[in-house]
């Protein structure tokens, strides 16, 4: 990236769950696009063509195997990782093979505002993360020549990709790391995800999807839910926003998530990745019955497990609930007030952190 410290900063601070939005900015280099004919979703739905947007760093080697997969979170594209790659950082593209994959819903891949009639709008399917887990491999298999994963690791909705490949693709990866995230989106989670649903949906120029015209009143609401949760209450008291913005105002932040939370979204969009989002859980993968806990026990291969101590969308509670059953937990909490965005490096002290933590994992020993 080009910018400067302040401005990297300033860019994650409202967007690191949505770092796909920069308007005007250049498409990064390695971006392309994979059609998979004929996929069948989970609920049965097949999208004639579904595509997944992906980019890469670096080349794979003879062997096929040193690649790292990078599943995008909510309404992300693939720089959403770049606090993790290039000189210093945990992931060196001179070593290492990445590849981020965009989800499903993110206005890139396939997507309620991109795809044709029959499923335009909100008729577009509802999708599981395991429909894009299986996206991502036939991607990584098919196409670009992966024969094993030595990691996946994934922040957020990325994280929720990051523990289905552990339950349902052990074999194909080495070791998982997980950042803000749980590998069951908890009631909770689901309580909240459905009022930023609602905050949307109420709008009467939504129209049950089929808007005319944006629905700007429901996506301000909307951005203002998304206010009240994204941070720690102690992030707001200690206004800490001027950690990343000096001359930032609370009244500039807060006018920030009315007016532009994420620039450009689609609101169908929007609704799409939640309902991914709150309908997750590692325990519906086949041969499980529902039983996240059998799910977690099955897990063979090494865990890193970063809950941010102060996250309202995943609480610490949840993943030290879930980490219990997991066999090879690495159980490290992230010491932040900043939230849910800590597990994206939305401050430097935090990508310090990530990095010298996320690096020590990668190279120890299998």
């Amino acid at each position: 990236m080009s910018r400067g410290p302040v401005q990297w900063a300033l860019a994650l601070l409202i967007i690191a769950v949505a770092a796909a939005f920069p308007a005007a900015a250049a498409e990064p280099e390695g971006v392309a696009m994979f059609t998979i004919k004929d996929f069948k979703l989970e609920s049965g739905v097949v999208l004639p063509n579904a595509q997944v947007r992906y980019r890469v760093w670096g080349t794979l080697n003879a062997r096929g195997d040193n690649a790292i997969l990078l599943p995008s979170h909510y309404m992300a594209d693939s720089r959403g990782y770049d606090w993790l790659i290039g000189p210093g950082k945990a992931l060196d593209p001179t070593r290492e093979f990445l590849v981020a994959t965009e989800m499903f819903g993110n206005g890139k891949s396939s997507s309620p505002s991109n795809t044709p009639a029959p499923f335009d709008g909100p008729r577009f399917p509802r999708i599981a993360i395991r429909d894009d887990v299986e996206a991502s491999r036939r991607l990584l298999v098919d196409h670009l020549g992966v024969k094993h994963l030595k990691a996946v690791i994934g922040f957020s909705m990325g994280g929720q990709q990051a523990f289905q490949w552990a339950v349902s693709h052990p074999d194909f990866v080495d070791r998982v790391v997980v950042t803000s995230a749980t590998a069951r989106t908890w009631p909770h989670g689901v309580v909240r995800l459905e009022g930023q649903i609602a905050a949307l949906e109420t709008d009467p120029d939504f129209a049950g999807g089929d808007y005319k015209t944006e629905p700007k009143r429901g996506l301000s609401a909307f951005g203002m839910v998304w206010a009240g949760w994204l941070y720690s209450q102690p992030w707001w008291r200690q206004e800490l926003w001027k950690v990343t913005q000096p001359d930032a105002t609370f009244e500039s932040v807060m006018a920030r998530f009315r007016d532009a939370f994420i620039p450009g979204a689609d609101a169908n969009n929007l609704i799409s990745q939640m309902r991914t989002w709150e309908a997750h859980d590692v325990g519906r993968t086949p041969g499980f019955d529902g039983d996240t806990v059998r799910a977690l026990r099955s897990i063979p291969i090494p865990v890193l497990y970063m809950p941010s101590e102060t996250d309202l969308y995943f609480p610490i509670t949840d993943a030290e609930y879930e980490a219990q059953y997991i066999p090879k937990v690495t159980f490290t909490p992230i010491p932040s007030l900043w939230g849910h965005t800590a597990g994206a490096a939305s401050n430097p002290a935090d990508a310090r952190f990530l990095n010298l933590h996320i690096a020590a994992f990668l190279a120890a020993a299998p």
